[in-house]
């Protein structure tokens, strides 16, 4: 089993985005009724506002950044429980996509105007892929990210620096080579060899970590051979499955994991990188163990993209941040029919831990070329949606397809309208235990249960995103609006469900705090007229200290809410 060694979860004493952190202090909001109560060393109130008319018309107009509001749809399909229709399915006032985006910045959009209209689009967390581009390229994109930061309050791209890893790959060739099943082929070590049957892999070692018999997958799959023979440099094989060999393409050994170290000299130089340019996230490549680290203040999400990292799943993720499912690696060295039940299993032992997953590859592949997806795309979207992904990913598609803002657009639209079909949960989750130990994680759970009962949003302010992270984990039906006065904490909190974090500077009175806020969300037009809200106050260190009773206090709102709280 892997131990864990010094993984980046957060390499400085103050641990931020701790889930583990104390609860200081919850508001909620409703308009029924009061009553007081007390808890030692805690302060917890609960009011319901309404922000005048509930029976005010929804606005359907779109806001920025991939929280767009849905139009109603109609269809005469129902659901097993009877209880709504797929198509009219009532949908908040406030309805935004939870899921989130990853976009691969590449070629095609790597410009100003591109970074823009993707974030317009829906992008939340923009993805720089070391495996390709230099650190001039990728300066340029981190660099109009953050310009794009610096302007919106309520808007932000997360960056996310995903490593190359150990990859094994074939060299260089002048021209497409074409395999025929049936043929003969082979791969050597010597460098710099392209003939129409031999050429270079880029790893020493390739000829003692394949055996005569093993399968060799080449770019993912797309062609596989047989290993027939070995020679003390060359490693003979015959085409199984044939198709066009150019350069530098991946290559997987069916059931096995290369020998090579998971982080390389050229992912510490990337690694270092990052850290100078205070990247959000890093995506370590082919992790096998859970003795990764980094002395950084960035959040590690490890791709589970190796047979050797599945019988380490549980330390790996215990060590990591997040977990990112990288289905296509994993397709080629494990059978292709395990993959959908592994990417089940990710995704639950990660909600189960709070930590945010990822599920990436081949999500609208046909979007690189064809300006829509195909039937089977939409559905894998919808299906780890449902599952409870985090973020789904693009690649190639916004990296270099000809339909970058389609794809994201439609990636948005299938999450969004899937959202809407999924139950909402008015009583605790039979399977959730934590609760019953924490306090931060039963006050979680319960202004979950009040704000799907009474079908609000949630606000929440924190200081080391904590309590937005419980909230997630819980997922709450409505949107959870995270304010926040750390920068940091706000870029990171793109990356998990349903939060929209907003960064606001904190008052010393808590009143005045919440009014402005609530002022900021319909300035904005993220909260309607005739809304109640649900209000979180959380962190490791209590925002505001008052007094150490429980509160329940319900009070209904007028237009002039915003001025007199009471």
């Amino acid at each position: 089993m892997a131990t864990v060694h010094n993984i980046c979860t957060r390499m400085s004493t103050d641990r931020m985005l701790s889930s583990s952190r104390t609860l200081s202090d919850v508001s909620l909001f409703d308009s029924r009724m009061r009553r007081r109560c007390s808890l030692q060393k805690q302060s917890f109130s609960v009011r319901s506002m309404r922000i005048t008319q509930d029976n005010q018309q929804q606005n359907l107009s779109a806001s920025h950044n991939g929280h767009l509001t849905p139009e109603k749809l109609t269809s005469h399909f129902e659901l097993p429980n009877g209880e709504r229709t797929l198509g009219e399915t009532v949908l908040s006032p406030n309805a935004q996509r939870k899921t989130k985006i990853v976009c691969t910045i590449g070629p095609s959009t790597s410009s100003r105007e591109m970074i823009w209209k993707l974030a317009e689009a829906g992008m939340n967390v923009a993805r720089l892929n070391m495996s390709h581009g230099d650190h001039a390229s990728h300066q340029k994109t981190i660099d109009l990210v953050k310009e794009y930061n610096s302007q919106f309050e309520d808007k932000v791209i997360a960056i996310m620096l995903d490593t190359k890893g150990p990859e094994v790959r074939s060299g260089d060739v002048p021209q497409p080579i074409i395999l025929k099943e049936g043929q003969e082929f082979n791969f050597t070590i010597k460098r710099g060899v392209s003939t129409e049957d031999t050429v270079s892999v880029n790893y020493d070692d390739f000829v003692n970590d394949v055996e005569v018999g093993d399968i060799l997958l080449v770019d993912g799959g797309m062609m596989s051979l047989a290993v027939k023979s070995k020679t003390q440099d060359t490693v003979k094989c015959e085409v199984v499955d044939g198709g066009e060999l150019k350069s530098r393409r991946h290559l997987n050994v069916r059931g096995k994991s290369a020998t090579l170290p998971s982080i390389t000299e050229k992912d510490w130089e990337d690694i270092k990188f990052g850290v100078d340019n205070q990247v959000d996230f890093y995506a370590v490549s082919f992790v096998k163990d859970a003795k990764v680290g980094c002395n950084a203040d960035i959040h590690v999400i490890v791709k589970i993209e190796s047979a050797d990292s599945i019988p380490n799943l549980h330390s790996i993720l215990s060590a990591s941040d997040g977990a990112m499912v990288a289905r296509g690696d994993l397709g080629a060295e494990l059978p292709i029919e395990d993959v959908p039940l592994l990417q089940e299993d990710i995704i639950r032992r990660c909600r189960s831990m709070q930590k945010p997953v990822i599920v990436a590859t081949n999500m609208l592949e046909s979007m690189i070329n064809h300006p829509t997806p195909t039937r089977a795309e939409v559905s894998d979207i919808a299906i780890a949606v449902r599952e409870g992904a985090d973020a789904v990913m693009l690649s190639g598609e916004t990296a270099h397809g000809k339909y970058p803002l389609k794809a994201v657009k439609v990636m948005h639209t299938v999450a969004l309208r899937t959202e809407s079909s999924l139950p909402i949960s008015i009583s605790p989750p039979t399977e959730s235990s934590a609760y019953k130990s924490n306090m931060g994680e039963m006050f979680a759970l319960h202004a979950t249960t009040m704000a799907n009962t009474l079908n609000t949003p949630i606000m929440v302010f924190t200081r080391t995103g904590s309590m937005a992270i419980r909230l997630s984990h819980y997922r709450p039906s409505s949107t959870i609006f995270a304010f926040t006065n750390e920068e940091r904490i706000k870029q990171r909190l793109a990356l998990y469900q349903g939060v929209m974090p907003i960064y606001m500077k904190f008052s010393d009175d808590a009143e005045e705090t919440f009014s402005q806020a609530i002022k900021l969300l319909k300035d904005k037009d993220l909260l309607e007229e005739g809304r109640r809200i649900t209000l979180v106050q959380s962190g490791a260190q209590p925002i505001w200290r008052q007094n150490l009773l429980i509160i329940f206090k319900f009070v209904r709102f007028k237009a002039d809410f915003i001025s007199k709280l009471y």
